[in-house]
């Protein structure tokens, strides 16, 4: 639940990690295209990396993934 609490605010923390006047402008006031929203969203991103939340993030199982072509054409006969 804090953790809920401390990511309702975190537009107003990231400012202290920037001075880029286009990110302090669209924290503010929020974004007005699907771009603005996209860059927004990768700024959250890079908040969570920076306070650590990411690393409860699922991870991408590879190994169990790898197949061939042939192997399956194999099963297919």
């Amino acid at each position: 639940m804090e953790e809920l609490e401390n990511e309702s605010n975190w537009k107003q923390e990231y400012k202290g990690y920037t001075s880029n006047q286009f990110e302090w402008k669209l924290l503010e006031e929020g974004a007005k295209s699907y771009m603005q929203g996209i860059y927004l969203g990768s700024l959250y991103s890079r908040w969570r990396r920076i306070k650590g939340l990411d690393k409860d993030d699922p991870k991408e199982n590879i190994g169990q993934m790898q197949s061939s072509f042939k192997e399956f054409e194999k099963k297919m006969k």
